[in-house]
């Protein structure tokens, strides 16, 4: 049985990492009012909101290593408590974000949007300092989604302020076009409305920017690796053969202009029948995780085929879709298991500086 002592307890902590980092949280400076007494251990563990899906997580864990060290413990307290860690500018647009989602499909009406808005709102939810951009520049839907209008205006530094949604920033094609014009640029104009939409907002320190890229491959997505840099791609599918096939497409696409897999979702996997609570298999199930194991990426969830996501989304009120007990817990987990990922990787590969891809 190990002594409860400062110096005994110190070492456990500076083994136990930052699920952010990586590091140790002792050397990251995280703990704070460490207290050790013959049979008691308390303390104060800060965290970033990047981490704050995974805050009870971690919490557990390192009370379970600390127990696991020292039996002869009556108390182990573990107080969370919040702690900042600013972004690193990223790619040539400086843009204050730790993590970019781009948020992709391999062909439109798989629910992209849908999927892309209701992560940005489970992370922010669970925490996070989240930021939105609806980078479709041909069919802008996040505005309508969010029930979101307005003109975008612009600081004293010719910087675009973008949407508040409820502590949300959100910026989107939709805001600077009326909804009747139609947008018709070629590659270089759409590259430089992404930088300028990256780069020339006024987005804060952001833990995690989505972006909803258009439907398809195309150039976009090559402006996006150019510009930034991003940290990696969750692909959006449904269950059926046909869509599978487009999905694979994404995959190659994003993969060809280097930006990493995070995972797969599928979206209209199965119909949550109102009345009777039965669930059928409309489009097939469980393609995508089949996908997503032969293409070797994660598998981040499932989203179910819901008359009040196709309500809630007509209306504006995508914001509601987490008041609804059975349809929250699936963007939930996506969103969760999203984060746990990247944490992970993180564990083993500490991040490091981002630059651009020269092409």
């Amino acid at each position: 049985m190990s002594t409860i002592t400062q110096e005994s307890v110190e070492h456990v902590l500076r083994e136990f990492q930052d699920p952010e980092t990586g590091r140790s949280v002792m050397e990251t400076g995280q703990i704070e009012d460490l207290q050790v007494a013959p049979t008691t251990i308390s303390l104060k563990l800060g965290l970033t909101s990047y981490a704050a899906p995974v805050w009870e997580e971690t919490r557990a864990a390192l009370h379970e290593r600390l127990a696991s060290r020292f039996p002869g413990a009556e108390s182990i307290e573990i107080e969370l408590v919040g702690c900042r860690r600013p972004p690193i500018p990223k790619g040539q647009v400086g843009l204050t974000a730790k993590s970019v989602i781009a948020v992709g499909s391999g062909k439109g009406g798989v629910g992209k949007s849908t999927v892309a808005v209701c992560l940005a709102l489970a992370l922010k939810r669970m925490g996070c300092h989240v930021g939105l951009l609806d980078a479709d520049v041909y069919g802008p839907s996040v505005p309508h989604l969010l029930g979101l209008e307005g003109q975008i205006a612009v600081d004293e530094e010719k910087r675009m302020i973008p949407i508040d949604c409820d502590g949300m920033p959100v910026h989107s094609m939709g805001f600077l076009v009326p909804k009747e014009q139609a947008v018709v640029w070629r590659g270089p104009m759409l590259h430089g409305s992404l930088t300028q939409l990256l780069g020339g907002t006024r987005w804060g320190e952001l833990d995690y920017l989505i972006v909803d890229m258009p439907p398809g491959t195309g150039d976009v997505a090559l402006s996006l690796s150019q510009v930034l840099g991003p940290t990696g791609a969750v692909v959006v599918c449904t269950p059926q053969e046909v869509a599978l096939l487009d999905a694979v497409k994404a995959i190659a696409m994003f993969r060809q202009v280097r930006i990493p897999i995070l995972g797969m979702v599928e979206n209209m996997s199965g119909f949550l029948c109102p009345g009777c609570q039965k669930r059928y298999e409309i489009f097939g199930s469980g393609g995508a995780r089949r996908e997503a194991e032969r293409q070797e990426v994660p598998f981040l969830g499932e989203v179910p085929l819901s008359i009040p996501i196709r309500e809630r989304g007509d209306e504006g009120q995508m914001r509601q879709l987490f008041d609804e007990p059975q349809l929250a817990p699936y963007f939930e987990r996506v969103a969760f298991q999203l984060v746990k990922d990247l944490l992970r990787r993180n564990t083993f590969q500490p991040p490091t500086t981002e630059l651009p891809v020269i092409w």
